[in-house]
């Protein structure tokens, strides 16, 4: 069979839809190439927030080498930064898929074209493409598979999706210089078709080029409707049908709000947490070491803040109040009295990531940054890290650890 039957995908005529052309490819691709630039500034900015050159604990993508260049003490101000970027990350990227997919779609008979090589300049066009398209899939699947917290794929999702990032957005650089000027000249021009995309005997159109372009935003603002919610929190969270929701409801009354680890999946035992049992140990300067009970920490000078939780998946809670000891009177119990240094905390959680974490000394030293003991105006539940949890403004919600067991300050 030749490879010009018009039975086989290698033949122009097998492609037959009327919509195929420079300008609705165009169209696309200029909107892909904003949403996808910043994408990636959001991503890199997410995974600046987790400190990954702090310590170990952090930092689950070994070897980055100079791919970690951009990386910086990540801020505490203000203190909704990491649920205004991760959330826009992450219900950015929910809202694209169609217009992706209609990209994809659009171009498909290319991926076709026979010889697969004319040229050693082709074949690193062609390769180019398939990293494009290959990387491209590969982020928004992996990425929506996190968003709903279905690992099902292999190995850690931070350095498979850091560096498939990197791999992805140089392809996508790569195209975007060769391809951007001939798109601006075909949405100027309103030029509707080409030779290599629309096809050569095209059925008759069932719908405009247009009409698909509205099919494929309606399609995108469906699914911004049904995300958008889970990261602007409040009533509008009921909208989010897309949204992880962790488990049960988490119900209404002071620890009514959204987690996605409770203390049963965490293994948290309640005799570990009684108040006969439980002590906060705390290290610092020259070995120092106190043990606090909860009783003994609620003795302490007490501060409120409200914060959010906001999270990788792209969940974010609303404010809520909380109320504890700030972390840097805690280092100042054990011979910090100046300006406080990095701490490592580590949590009662039996399995799972995150058992310990790193704070850098600027979110230690703010004053909003609490072990909290209450959040609006009741005992924290264990769900919520009873005894005692971490809340730090402007951090990841994994670095807010719960049921917190010892804290060591320090340079990491």
């Amino acid at each position: 069979m030749r490879h010009d039957d018009p039975r086989l995908p290698t033949s122009p005529g097998f492609w037959r839809s009327p919509l195929r052309g420079t300008w609705f490819t165009s169209v696309l691709g200029l909107v892909l190439l904003a949403g996808i630039t910043v994408l990636f500034v959001t991503g890199l900015v997410s995974y600046a927030a987790y400190n990954p050159n702090l310590a170990p604990v952090n930092d689950q993508t070994p070897d980055k080498g100079v791919l970690g260049f951009y990386l910086f003490s990540w801020p505490t101000n203000p203190y909704w930064l990491y649920r205004l970027t991760q959330g826009l990350h992450v219900t950015l990227g929910v809202t694209l898929i169609p217009v992706l997919l209609a990209k994809l779609w659009s171009v498909v008979p290319k991926l076709f074209t026979l010889p697969p090589a004319r040229s050693l300049a082709h074949a690193l066009e062609r390769i180019s493409l398939l990293l494009l398209v290959g990387g491209g899939l590969f982020e928004f699947t992996t990425g929506v598979l996190n968003v709903q917290l279905d690992y099902v794929f292999p190995g850690s999702f931070y350095p498979l999706h850091f560096y498939g990032a990197w791999v992805f957005f140089a392809a996508f650089v790569a195209h975007a210089a060769l391809k951007t000027p001939t798109a601006l000249r075909a949405v100027r021009q309103r030029r509707r078709d080409e030779a290599e995309l629309a096809a050569p005997r095209p059925d008759t159109a069932t719908v405009s080029r247009r009409g698909a372009l509205w099919f494929v935003g309606g399609a995108s603002l469906l699914l911004l409707v049904t995300t958008a919610g889970q990261s602007i929190g409040g009533a509008l969270r009921r909208t989010a049908l897309l949204a992880p929701h962790g488990g049960a409801d988490p119900g209404s009354g002071p620890d009514g709000f959204q987690i996605n680890k409770t203390a049963a999946y965490a293994g948290i035992d309640a005799r570990a947490t009684g108040g006969e049992a439980w002590r906060l140990v705390v290290t610092g300067r020259d070995g120092r070491t106190v043990r606090l009970s909860r009783t003994e920490l609620l003795r302490l000078p007490l501060h409120s803040a409200a914060l959010p939780i906001a999270c990788v998946e792209g969940w974010s809670t609303s404010d809520q109040w909380w109320r504890g000891v700030r972390l840097r009177d805690l280092a100042a119990l054990v011979g910090y009295d100046g300006d406080p240094p990095d701490v490592l905390v580590e949590s009662l959680q039996l399995h799972g990531a995150f058992r310990r974490a790193a704070l850098r000394a600027n979110q230690v030293a703010d004053p909003r940054s609490l072990l909290a003991l209450q959040v609006n105006g009741e005992d924290l539940s264990p769900d919520h890290g009873y005894p005692a949890r971490v809340i730090v403004p402007a951090a990841p919600g994994v670095l807010n650890t719960k049921w917190v067991a010892r804290m060591t300050f320090g340079d990491l």
